[in-house]
This record gives C-alpha cells, sequence and structure tokens, in this order.
C-alpha cells in the first residue's frame, strides 16, 4: 500500500488535487577507454567517425567481444546502489532501426540484466528524505549521430559514439514531485562520480535520462505514463515534469484520455511534444545474441570489487557529522561532490572542522559559484586556505584581515603568511595600542557613550569605530573588553 503523499506535494486541479508518480531511466556513459564490444576509442570529440572500427560499423563477419572493465563498472555500479549482482546475465539483440545503428538491432539487456534491485536514499531540500528503489541496472551499446545541419538536401552519420557503453539505470516510480526528481538525479550522479564509473557530464551526453510521468488522483491506481526522452539537464528534468503533469491533468480534467506515447522536450518552450507512440517490449523482438555466450561471473571477482569501492557519499556524510560535529546541512553540501568533501577534509586535518566546512562552503564556493568555476580550478589550495585558519587561530590575523588576505591569495597567489608579514597585516594585540584608539573614539562620541549605558547594544557601533580605525588590525576580543571597561558596562 503506498504511503500518502505529502500535501505540498500534491497539484491543485480545477476539481481536486492530483499526484505526479514519476520513474526516470538513466543512461550513464561508462567511463572506460574503448567501446563495450570494441576497442575503438570512447574519446569525445574526435573528428566525425574517426572511432569506428569494423565492428562499430557493423561490417560482415564482425564480431562483438566484451570488454571486461566495462563489466567491472557496471557491478561497482550495482555496489554503489546496494542493488543484487547477478552472478550471470544475457545480452539480447534489441531489434529497431535507425540510420545512426549500423546493424539494425542494438546489443543490450533485457530478462537477465548484470545488476538487479537497489536503492538510492535521496535528502530533500525540507530536511526529509527519500528512499527511490532502483528495479535493475543493465548494459547496452550507444548509437551514433545523425546531423541534419551540415548540408541542404543530405543527413550526415557520425558513428563515434556508436558501441559506446552505457548503463541504464532504471528507479521505480517512487518519486512525487519534479523537485524529488531533481534530488534524485543529483545524487545518482554524486554517486556514479565518487565510483568512477561515468563522469555525469551531462552537456557531453554522458548522463541523459528519459523521464516516465504519469498522474493519478492520490490512493487511486497509476495512470497512463509517458515517456520523455534524452532530457541533458537536471533543470530541464524539472521543467519537463511540470510541464508534463499539467498536460495530462489538463487532459484528464476534459474528460479525455492519456495516449501512452513517447514525447521529447523542448527547452527553448519549455514543454514537451509528440514523438511517436510508446513501444512495448514485443515491438522490438528481443532474442539472446547468438554471437555473445551469456555473461558469467564468481562470487569472488564481486568480493573483490567490493572491496575497492571508495567511501560514498552518504558514509562521507555520516563521518562528517558525527565524526566531526559537522551540521547535516554542512556535510550534505560538501559530500555532494568528492572534489569538494577532498579539499574540506585537506584543509580540516588538524584543524576545526566547523571553520574549515565555514570557510569552504561559504567562501571557497561561494566565489567559485559567482565566477562559474569548479573547486578543481580554484586559485586558493586547501593548503593556502589551511594557512590562513592557523594564521586566525594563532592570533595573528583576525577574521575580517583573514577575508582580506584570502582576496589577496586567490588574485595573486603566493604563501599567506609571507603576505601578513610583507604588508604588515598583522593583528594588534597591544592593549595600551588599542586603549588609546578606544579612548580617542569614546571621547568624540559623548552622545553615543551614554546611550550605550542604557542601551548596551550599541557597543557594536564603537567596535566597528575601532576596528575601522585600526585598519581592522584591532583584536576583536581585547577591544570589546576595553569597550566595556571605558563605558562601564
Amino acid at each position: 500500500m503506498n504511503a500518502p503523499v505529502k500535501p505540498t506535494k500534491l497539484i491543485k486541479g480545477t476539481d481536486g488535487d492530483w499526484e505526479v508518480v514519476i520513474g526516470m531511466e538513466i543512461h550513464a556513459q561508462v567511463t572506460s577507454r574503448s567501446k563495450l564490444f570494441s576497442g575503438a576509442s570512447t574519446a569525445f570529440g574526435g573528428a566525425p567517425n574517426a572511432h569506428v572500427s569494423l565492428v562499430d560499423a557493423a561490417m560482415p563477419g564482425m564480431l562483438p567481444v566484451i570488454n571486461e572493465e566495462c563489466i567491472r563498472q557496471a557491478v561497482r555500479t550495482g555496489l554503489g546502489l546496494k542493488a543484487k549482482i547477478n552472478l550471470k546475465s544475457v545480452f539480447d539483440r534489441k531489434n529497431y532501426f535507425y540510420p545512426d545503428l549500423p546493424p539494425g538491432y542494438q546489443i543490450s539487456q533485457y530478462k537477465s540484466p548484470v545488476v538487479g534491485e537497489g536503492e538510492v536514499v535521496v535528502d530533500l531540500a525540507d530536511g526529509a528524505s527519500v528512499t527511490v528503489g532502483i528495479e535493475r541496472v543493465h548494459l547496452e551499446q550507444d548509437a551514433g549521430k545523425s546531423l541534419h545541419d551540415q548540408h541542404p538536401t543530405m543527413s550526415f552519420v557520425d558513428l563515434n559514439r556508436s558501441g559506446v557503453a552505457l548503463m541504464e539505470i532504471v528507479s521505480k516510480p517512487d518519486l512525487r514531485s519534479s523537485e524529488d526528481a531533481k534530488a534524485f538525479v543529483s545524487k545518482l550522479r554524486s554517486i556514479l562520480r565518487y565510483l568512477g564509473t561515468c563522469d555525469g557530464d551531462m552537456e557531453k551526453g554522458s548522463l541523459r535520462a528519459d523521464v516516465n510521468v504519469s498522474v493519478r488522483r492520490p490512493g487511486a491506481p497509476l495512470g497512463t505514463r509517458c515517456e520523455i526522452k534524452n532530457v541533458n539537464s537536471i533543470r530541464f528534468i524539472g521543467q519537463a515534469i511540470e510541464y508534463e503533469a499539467r498536460r495530462q491533468i489538463e487532459i484528464l480534467e476534459e474528460g479525455g484520455a492519456i495516449e501512452q506515447e513517447t514525447r521529447l522536450f523542448d527547452p527553448d518552450k519549455g514543454e514537451t511534444r509528440s514523438m511517436r507512440s510508446k513501444e512495448e517490449a514485443h515491438d522490438y523482438r528481443y532474442l539472446p545474441d547468438p554471437d555473445l555466450l551469456p555473461l558469467e561471473f564468481d562470487q569472488a571477482f564481486v568480493d573483490a570489487l567490493r572491496a575497492g569501492l571508495p567511501e560514498l557519499p552518504d558514509q562521507k556524510k555520516a563521518r562528517f557529522t558525527e565524526a566531526m560535529g559537522l551540521s547535516a546541512y554542512d556535510a550534505g553540501v560538501l559530500v555532494a561532490e568528492r572534489e569538494t568533501a577532498d579539499y574540506f577534509e585537506a584543509v580540516a586535518r588538524g584543524r576545526d572542522p566547523k571553520i574549515a566546512a565555514n570557510w569552504v562552503i561559504n567562501e571557497l564556493t561561494g566565489r567559485l559559484n559567482r565566477e562559474g568555476r569548479p573547486i578543481t580550478e580554484s586559485p586558493v589550495s586547501a593548503d593556502q586556505l589551511g594557512a590562513i585558519l592557523d594564521l586566525m587561530a594563532e592570533g595573528t590575523i583576525s577574521g575580517r584581515i583573514a577575508k582580506d588576505l584570502f582576496e589577496i591569495v586567490w588574485a595573486e597567489g603566493g604563501d599567506p603568511r609571507r603576505i601578513v608579514d610583507e604588508r604588515g597585516m598583522k593583528q594588534v594585540t597591544d592593549r595600551g595600542a588599542i586603549a588609546a584608539v578606544v579612548d580617542e573614539i569614546v571621547a568624540a562620541n559623548p552622545d553615543k557613550a551614554a546611550q550605550a549605558k542604557e542601551k548596551p547594544a550599541v557597543i557594536g557601533w564603537f567596535v566597528g569605530q575601532v576596528m575601522k580605525s585600526s585598519g581592522g588590525k584591532a583584536n576583536p576580543k581585547a577591544v570589546n573588553d576595553l569597550l566595556k571597561q571605558k563605558l562601564g558596562l
């Protein structure tokens, strides 16, 4: 029996609420140097038809040979999704005609995939989480690409992608909103990137989604679904679901019926449009590929791959919260990308993890996001940021000076300690020197000083003035202590 859906996830119709039901088929390009059944390169961006073997071009007499690395990557992905690994699986021929599919069939897996049922736990923006079931993960070869804009009267075909290994990761229909679906794809992409089984680059087509959308009244049986093909950005996935759900609700409320079909999403118009009626499995005339024996491996093969798995996002998040004391939110932000988590751990080593997290999340990634740069291109290294935090912890510089120092290192590079020495940025800790500044500012503002006795919060104004007068170098604690003494607070 289905759990009730939160009211916030229901869609208001003209005559009552509707629930959207979403399942996804994620196509993830396997990280390997060569294709699934040939030795041709998988490198992106080559000249058209530069990475094509005789097998990829389906020349007569050419036989496919399984790439063992692709099998390893699929099994590692299954383990990362807490899924059942099938020790025996079968490659099938899925028959359909596309101009960029030279054999006239795709080698895929149907009834016997390499990976069975698993799950992904997705953390949502409201602090809740949802467990999304994984139905299966199977291996298949990609098709080529038809080019229709190279010539006024002809279409060209580029077979560089033909035969590239894909993992099709099929979810159960456990998602109930566009936000949930976006969070699911983000989490799945993160897991694949941690594992190193797919680079997750949606702009290059390494990760793309087929989104199955249906609507129903809350608690009613599942409705007729429509599949939106090849959506290649997380933002577009959300937009496609929102539009498609509204389209189906409008049809049903007007007394119509939903036809099961395949649709495309037009990002320029923000809408889906019909592509073709949806094929069923029997339309593809699946049959075991006669050129490939069933794929079999033993449990020792699986156990060896399991032993070599990296720490995955959920494990890392648990360690950051339990062992380092970070909030669930901060830990979630840090583990979303493996490179960010690695950077944070390098900064936090031997230092206060909460302070390190604050600087990595707010100062560093905030600045990177504004400039549209990944953390791998950060001008400030983990060692440089760690040195800035050390200078703060030692009392050599104040928090305000630390931010100025961060800006200098960002723009110019260099050793933070040397910069502090050479530019006279050390914090003033001499209480006598600070007291002279405090006396001067209090004497110049007798009205404010009198007001502070009745309203102690006014001390903040005096702190700001002293820090400004000292160029941000005065020790903030000393400033506070001396002002309280002077103002009688």
